[in-house]
């Protein structure tokens, strides 16, 4: 049996995360279903079964994608150890899945050997450090607690005011949705637009994502062109950004034809640099982070177009 900690070094960690990410966006291209595309349920998040904590960053993306891929039902992961705690067990022959726990030593080791108390204090570092967890699917002795589905039109309203309170200029018009950092606005097209409610508020989340890079906000080098790789990344964060705020929010988040454009790059970019997608990820957390952070005091207005 798997124990809770993987023995790797933080490359190895890296580089597995990485792998297992690119084998999920790989499996998906055909119909553009990314591994970060969910059905919004109250269980899409991923919890610790012990802490009932989310788990943040590239873990929720490495958790989605694991589900995604072996079909499980539910959210609820735990170590082995975890799960014994609760009176379950995993299951013979069941595979773990790696989700990375970030360590802080504040000194470098060198200087506390040396005794060098004479130099300022280092900057604290991270070390990646990874753990073995299982879905609930995949052990015996526990029931899952049942979670009530939100009413639609409730969820609805709900992504109605999370937007307005961003405080980001919307505008609606035309037939594209992006952002311009010239104007600091977001263009959207008219509400009736689109398929539905959903899919004009994971849309309206990718754009407000690429406008909380402004530097009044949280200042991302918004530059990068077409087809370049710093493009191809806030594009990426952006979309994983959606995807974590949908999630928060109980809505889905579909696949699009247009990702065919990007699919390409985010390989591109992934198979050169194994840290790109947990920079990526990082960088959708701080967004998200942002974004419910807004919603204290939060003005009352609409931001959709004609209904």
């Amino acid at each position: 049996m798997t124990t809770d900690r993987n023995r790797q070094t933080p490359t190895d960690i890296y580089e597995r995360v990485t792998s297992h990410i690119i084998a999920a966006v790989e499996a998906g291209a055909g119909d553009y279903r990314m591994p970060w595309h969910h059905d919004g349920s109250a269980i899409t998040t991923p919890i610790n079964v012990a802490s009932s904590n989310t788990y943040r960053g590239v873990n929720i993306l490495a958790l989605w994608a694991a589900a995604h891929a072996a079909g499980y039902p539910t959210g609820l992961w735990g170590t082995y150890r975890q799960w014994q705690a609760l009176g379950a067990q995993v299951r013979k022959g069941e595979r773990g899945h790696l989700v990375v726990f970030w360590k802080t030593t504040d000194r470098d080791a060198a200087d506390a050997q040396h005794g060098d108390e004479d130099r300022d204090e280092p900057a604290p570092r991270l070390f990646a450090r990874g753990y073995t967890v299982f879905n609930c699917a995949q052990v015996d002795g526990y029931t899952p607690p049942s979670v009530p589905m939100v009413p639609e039109a409730e969820r609805i309203e709900r992504a109605e005011r999370f937007c307005a309170a961003l405080g980001i200029n919307i505008r609606h018009g035309g037939s594209q949705a992006y952002y311009r950092p010239a104007t600091d606005h977001v263009q959207m097209p008219e509400f009736a637009c689109f398929r539905d409610a959903v899919a004009y508020y994971a849309v309206l989340l990718h754009e407000c994502g690429h406008a909380s890079g402004a530097k009044h906000r949280l200042d991302r080098d918004l530059s990068g062109r077409f087809g370049s790789a710093a493009y191809a990344m806030e594009e990426c964060t952006a979309e994983l950004l959606s995807a974590m705020i949908c999630a928060d929010l109980n809505l889905s988040v579909e696949p699009r034809p247009d990702h065919a454009r990007y699919i390409g790059s985010w390989l591109k970019v992934l198979r050169s640099d194994s840290r790109a997608i947990f920079t990526a990820a990082s960088k959708a957390q701080q967004i998200a982070d942002w974004m419910h952070a807004q919603q204290t005091g939060a003005r009352q207005h609409k931001v959709r177009g004609a209904a």
